[in-house]
């Protein structure tokens, strides 16, 4: 009787290989130490179960404990392969990019308050029809206070009220 042959497991399409579960595995206990290094309150923002966080907050207190301690990553990897880490990764990239997006309102801040300085009225004009909350007289005698502390070479502290007056708007 002739053999059958041997069906080659690498051409099913669910097959994953051992180095993948491996490469899977070393990512979520990744994630699982990214966890550990965030604060209270940035652990208090992701969306963790309570095995999970209680696994998480003893490794923060074990931290200086080094066997312990590599232990309890090892287990927090092993909770991480047995969730959903979707969410968790998207809350992760969100706290990462709240520092990019402030940084990017800071300078769209500092552009505004420049061309409010620089091309005059039209540019007051053009800001006022953007936000008619603002408060258009205050706007002028800064613009101006700040004209006038640049020409007598004085500090540019009407600048830096001004720049104060549209983080709050724009915030």
């Amino acid at each position: 009787m002739p053999k059958r042959p041997a069906e080659n497991p690498e051409q099913s399409d669910d097959f994953v290989s051992k180095s993948q579960k491996k490469r899977e595995m070393a990512e979520r206990q990744e994630l699982g130490t990214q966890l550990v290094n965030l604060t209270d309150s940035q652990l208090a923002k992701m969306p963790l179960d309570d095995e999970l966080r209680d696994a998480v907050l003893l490794a923060h207190k074990i931290r200086n404990k080094h066997e312990g301690y590599r232990r309890q990553l090892q287990f927090i990897g092993k909770l991480m392969r047995l969730r959903d880490i979707a969410p968790i990764e998207q809350a992760l990239n969100n706290l990462k990019n709240a520092h990019q997006q402030q940084t990017s309102i800071f300078h769209e801040i500092e552009t505004t308050r420049d061309k409010l300085l620089h091309e005059g009225d039209d540019a007051l004009q053009a800001f006022i029809e953007e936000h008619p909350h603002a408060d258009r007289q205050k706007l002028r005698q800064l613009i101006r206070l700040a004209e006038k502390q640049k020409a007598e070479q004085k500090p540019p502290v009407a600048a830096r009220q001004l720049f104060v007056y549209l983080r709050e708007l724009l915030a």
